[in-house]
């Protein structure tokens, strides 16, 4: 496949490394470039593609098909390193969209376009690879740069100061921690903050420890666990716009992943505004809280005995 060849000439010259120097990687550059096998060099085109578009082209185009299990390998392996390269923009149609959206699309930059479009032409090209090179300098500087603008600027209690990945989700975990945690639990650490990107944020192992608290590679933890020292309750916060509510099963899975804790546990859901609690109201465990992030002043409580705070048996 004489053109996926080239196409790893022309990702060795950019700079790639060796591990993105491949026929998946050279395919997705063609695919972006909507380059076909007798189609020129210069009639390359930045398209605006999501990973399962880049595979169907290699197969209509290369008849290259692979298994839709690849499709993260793609995302993960080649698109993630185009675009810490500066090969490709990730969302530019809708920059904040969520990491983990089914939404999210890759565009080639105009400088990687003009570095294919030139392939083949000599000087143009070794020209085109300079000016490529120049601006965007190696990969490691390109990463420091890559969409900072867009991420969720967080300050926890101790002023410490964390950056998550954009999105709803992690607009909404933010809110928590910013919004809900001075207002129903003052005073109170965050022990854990996830985030869609990263995985996690924080993650105080030892604080968790000193309640009782040993994680295992098996536990889903909440999205935000949040201690209050002063009564000793351990909030455990599930944002909404990531797996759900704290539902019956829910709610059952961390009493036994949290049976140990040596703090009195208080549940609560997060929801963005009252539209999007609606959908769920049906499926809340009683006895846990129900937060709304556009209404912060307020809390709405699942249970007949008495308002915010732990339950016991």
């Amino acid at each position: 496949m004489s053109r996926a060849k080239d196409a790893v000439s022309i990702l060795a010259a950019l700079g790639l490394p060796k591990a993105q120097q491949n026929e998946r990687s050279a395919l997705t550059l063609l695919a972006l470039a909507g380059l076909r096998p007798k189609t020129p060099w210069e009639a390359a085109r930045a398209r605006l593609l999501r990973t399962v578009d880049i595979m169907g082209f290699m197969r209509d185009a290369y008849k290259k098909d692979y298994a839709p299990n690849t499709r993260e390998t793609i995302r993960r392996q080649t698109l993630h390193q185009f675009e810490q390269a500066r090969l490709v923009d990730r969302n530019p149609d809708d920059p904040a969209r969520a990491t983990n959206s089914g939404k999210n699309a890759y565009r080639l930059t105009d400088p990687a376009l003009a570095v294919i479009a030139a392939f083949g032409h000599g000087l143009a090209f070794e020209q085109a690879v300079a000016v490529f090179r120049e601006r965007f300098g190696s990969l490691e500087t390109a990463y420091r740069g890559t969409r900072e603008l867009h991420r969720v600027p967080l300050v926890l209690s101790d002023f410490t100061e964390v950056s998550l990945s954009a999105g709803v989700h992690n607009e909404l975990q933010a809110a928590v921690v910013r919004d809900f945690g001075p207002r129903f639990a003052p005073g109170a650490r965050v022990l854990y903050l996830g985030d869609t990107a990263d995985r996690h944020a924080v993650l105080d192992a030892k604080g968790l420890r000193n309640l009782g608290v040993v994680l295992t590679a098996h536990d889903k933890l909440p999205d935000v666990i949040l201690h209050q020292p002063s009564k000793n309750w351990l909030f455990l916060v599930e944002a909404v716009t990531s797996h759900g509510p704290v539902s019956p099963k829910r709610h059952r899975e961390m009493e036994t992943a949290f049976s140990e804790c040596s703090a009195e546990r208080v549940y609560v859901t997060a929801f963005p505004n009252v539209a999007v609690f609606r959908k769920y109201a049906a499926e809340i465990a009683w006895e846990t809280e129900v937060w709304l992030a556009d209404s912060p002043d307020h809390m709405i409580h699942f249970n007949g005995e008495k308002f915010l705070g732990p339950h016991k048996k």
